[in-house]
């Protein structure tokens, strides 16, 4: 049976003049700024806190969120461009973008009470603080009914119990949304959401991981320890937690595919300017058709995911259901940008396997691309189900 693509008609990979001045700043920025910096965040792990600072003045960190609240109060399509510049500049910093604005504040956004949205979204959106979300286990990952966090009501309080790890942000960020089981008999069903910050005591961060690429986003494990979260703290009403979280996702999964997009287009781009200046045979590498091969390839695809990811971003903007787009947007892109950034460390040899090219970072920095916010074999099952279900 052919697929519903009636509500896709409108669609069409055409910027305004303000989406593309936000590309043109975000562009700048990220070259200007962060590319002349970005290996010596990686070598040291240091969280780049002065970057991030600049880009909450720029708007970057509040993008989502209405003016009225501090943000910039732009859609989808504009945190896309913003986060798959900078991925071109360094992949670890657009993942910080792209974590912040898609997960903690947009949860806050989307499901938090009037108080709660005037209380933090304001530090979140100026970037005044950093904003973690914890769903993630040491004992669950992708099977998010086997965490073993808690929030036990006692009377005007939840009383949270627990370790979540793999949390970006958690060492820097000072506010967090944690999912936690208020009814653990129920599984999924019994999950529910929260707003923690560290001025609760028992609230602390734990290990930082050392990490494989992605080093200067900061990655810690959280720990709650007998922490009182008043009820007016929870997110929407008990049970909620993990439908809450899905829908989180679906749009995280938008700026993922971005940023894997940012990444691919920045590897083909280092392999072309080497290409050109690399000889062998007494030509240019460029010249050989098996590197041509490779360009013609990922360009190809890059263009491609492209399309699904601003098709993705655009349904979202307009008010239409987008789990599905976003799903294959993040699995296409993702896989790419591990391909690309494998073919770039090809084309560029044996220095490509040195830090004297920044191909060995992006083809460090890739692979997460594939595992966070739902990994590939998540992202098949979402796309099979909802082609099912569509059909």
């Amino acid at each position: 049976m052919p697929l519903d693509v009636v509500n896709d008609e409108g669609f069409q990979l055409e910027f305004s003049e303000e989406q593309q001045a936000i590309q043109e700043l975000a562009r700048n920025f990220a070259q200007n700024e962060i590319a002349p910096v970005a290996l010596q965040y990686d070598e040291s792990q240091e969280f780049p806190t002065e970057l991030f600072r600049k880009m909450g003045e720029l708007g970057f960190l509040g993008v989502l969120v209405p003016t009225e609240y501090g943000g910039a109060e732009m859609g989808a399509i504009e945190l896309a461009l913003i986060v798959e510049e900078i991925a071109r500049a360094c992949p670890s910093i657009a993942l910080g973008v792209a974590a912040h604005n898609g997960l903690c504040s947009n949860h806050i956004l989307q499901f938090g009470s009037e108080e709660i949205k005037q209380k933090y979204l304001p530090r979140l959106a100026t970037g005044e603080t950093m904003g973690a979300w914890a769903l993630t286990e040491p004992g669950s990952g992708s099977d998010a009914g086997a965490m073993l966090t808690t929030a036990r009501r006692d009377g005007d309080f939840y009383i949270l119990n627990g370790t979540k790890n793999f949390i970006t942000h958690g060492s820097v960020g000072e506010i967090a949304v944690v999912m936690a089981k208020t009814d653990p008999d129920r599984g999924k069903k019994g999950i529910s959401a929260f707003v923690v910050d560290k001025s609760m005591p028992g609230f602390y961060a734990a290990k930082k991981e050392n990490k494989l690429g992605m080093r200067s986003s900061d990655t810690a494990s959280l720990v709650f320890e007998n922490v009182r979260v008043p009820v007016s703290h929870r997110l929407g009403e008990e049970g909620e937690g993990f439908i809450q979280a899905l829908r989180i996702l679906d749009g995280g999964r938008i700026t993922i595919a971005a940023l894997s997009l940012g990444l691919a287009e920045a590897a083909v781009e280092h392999s072309m300017r080497y290409a050109f200046e690399r000889k062998q045979f007494g030509q240019p590498i460029a010249e050989f058709q098996a590197t041509q091969f490779k360009f013609a390839a990922l360009t190809t695809h890059i263009e491609a995911a492209r399309l699904l990811t601003y098709k993705a971003a655009w349904r979202r903007d307009q008010g239409l259901p987008y789990t599905l787009e976003a799903a294959q947007a993040k699995l296409f892109a993702s896989e790419l940008a591990v391909r690309a950034a494998e073919e770039a460390v090809q084309i560029h040899g044996g220095y490509g396997y040195t830090k004297e090219y920044p191909v060995e970072k992006l083809y460090r920095d890739a692979k997460l691309l594939t595992i966070g916010e739902g990994t590939s074999e998540v992202q098949r099952i979402v796309i099979a189900r909802n082609l099912l279900r569509q059909s």
